[in-house]
């Protein structure tokens, strides 16, 4: 497992082509909904949600950091019996711990396609399952990536469609449909470069952000989550 410590302000200037292109097309695929904080900062640049989230963090204490940390380092590391997944555990804008996971498309889906895979829905199934006690306690924020061949309109629709099948099936697992959010970024954040063909399998992926919530922050303070 790897730890990452994501400096959100830096990360949303480096990797948003625009800023006001990502609120965008956040806000039109989930309808406006609230997202956690801390990730959605890092997706769209949005001021108004990391002080939202600075707001939810700073009326934690360090205790509070301390016991959503041993959640997240917990949950990452029953995650990692997923032979299919990527896991790395990163810091939000909250300050607070959170897991991220990457499946290649290739692995999830056939090229150009957004059907699962029998193979893929039992890594998914497995996922759901791991973080199943968790219930309301945590956002899912799901995000599909492309490589650059192609137009920008015809991969956004590929990477959102992606990324709704896969909400679709941990909806389906039994995961709260409440608190899954699904993003197509096309090619807007590529991790490699989209010149050769190994940078362009890394960036055709989908990846999964597990990070804690107000409901999250309540229950560890009662003890109820460990």
């Amino acid at each position: 497992m790897k730890k990452t410590l994501l400096v959100v302000a830096a990360a949303a200037m480096l990797l948003a082509p625009s800023c006001a292109t990502l609120k965008g097309l956040f806000a039109g695929a989930v309808g406006g909904a609230a997202v956690g904080a801390g990730i959605g900062y890092l997706i769209t640049g949005d001021s108004e949600g990391a002080l939202k989230g600075a707001a939810i963090g700073g009326a934690a204490g360090a205790a509070t950091g301390t016991a959503i940390g041993a959640v997240m380092d917990k949950k990452a590391k029953e995650l990692e019996k997923i032979e299919a997944a990527k896991i790395e555990t990163i810091t939000d804008a909250n300050g607070f711990e959170a897991i991220k996971v990457t499946f290649a498309s290739g692995i999830l889906f056939d090229f150009n396609s957004s059907e699962l895979s029998a193979e893929s829905k039992e890594s998914l199934k497995q996922f759901a399952t791991v973080l199943a006690d968790l219930g309301s306690n945590a956002d899912i924020t799901i995000l599909g990536h492309t490589d650059n061949v192609g137009t920008a309109e015809a991969n956004e629709k590929v990477s959102q469609k992606r990324a709704d099948a896969v909400k679709k099936e941990l909806k389906k697992d039994g995961m709260d449909p409440n608190h899954l959010y699904a993003q197509g970024l096309s090619f807007n954040k590529p991790v490699a470069d989209n010149d050769t063909e190994a940078g362009r399998a890394q960036n055709r992926r989908v990846e999964i952000y597990i990070t804690a919530n107000e409901d999250m922050v309540k229950a560890v303070e009662a003890g109820t989550l460990k």
